[in-house]
């Protein structure tokens, strides 16, 4: 092996080690930090005394209210930050997006739920499938 061909593999290999941290992070969902069950039992609270008005207790939705949650496509399609900032300004019946006719009120309608109450909620709704 010629000395130039020795530096473009050991460059290589510094690549592909370098490489491997970012591999595996992706591979773990991005290395998000996981919620603790402290946070989806603090969420599933919020969810009964807010959101469950229109998607059920059991999170399946009610009929011309809010949607199912349970394996959710919209919910799985965001991230957390995209889900929280939903929930903040909810969506007007006039959307287009808006499947239902009803509208999802600014924070559900609770205009007293905290960021940290909505960061919980999120991390109960990524327990539903």
């Amino acid at each position: 092996m010629t000395s130039h061909s020795l530096r473009i593999v050991q460059r290589l290999a510094v690549a592909i080690l370098l490489m491997i941290p970012f591999v595996l992070a992706a591979a773990c969902g991005g290395g998000a930090p996981k919620a603790s069950p402290e946070q989806i039992a603090a969420g599933e609270k919020v969810f009964m005394t807010t959101c469950a008005t229109c998607h059920g207790k059991d999170a399946h939705g009610l009929p011309k209210l809010g949607k199912d949650l349970h394996a959710n496509q919209f919910i799985h399609e965001k991230n957390d930050q995209e889900l929280i900032d939903y929930v903040k300004v909810g969506r007007l019946a006039t959307d287009p997006l808006n499947t239902t006719g009803v509208a999802m009120p600014p924070k559900g309608g609770n205009p007293a739920l905290s960021e940290t109450d909505i960061v919980n909620v999120v991390a109960y709704l990524r327990t539903l499938e």
